[in-house]
């Protein structure tokens, strides 16, 4: 028989940061993030645990990556709770 899925209990800036991710359909940039006050530690924290995404973009002008989150549906469903 299948476990239920567990609430998560979030943290207030978790809470935060997931709010901030859900209000941009294409996600924000680790930098944009860190601009907000959000240490990468937490936003790593909330990738592990499913709540959030990382994915990394070249930039070709400047040939440069950019590390960009966005919200997961998990995510989401535990801004909802």
């Amino acid at each position: 028989m299948e476990e239920p899925p567990r609430k998560r209990h979030l943290g207030a800036e978790q809470r935060r940061a997931l709010r901030l991710l859900a209000s941009s359909p294409f996600g924000l940039s680790k930098a944009v993030m860190a601009a907000n006050g959000f240490k990468g530690r937490m936003l790593s924290e909330l990738i592990r645990s499913g709540l959030a995404t990382a994915q990394r973009e070249n930039i070709t002008s400047g040939r440069q990556s950019v590390g960009r989150v966005t919200i997961t549906e998990a995510g989401k469903r535990a801004l909802e709770d």
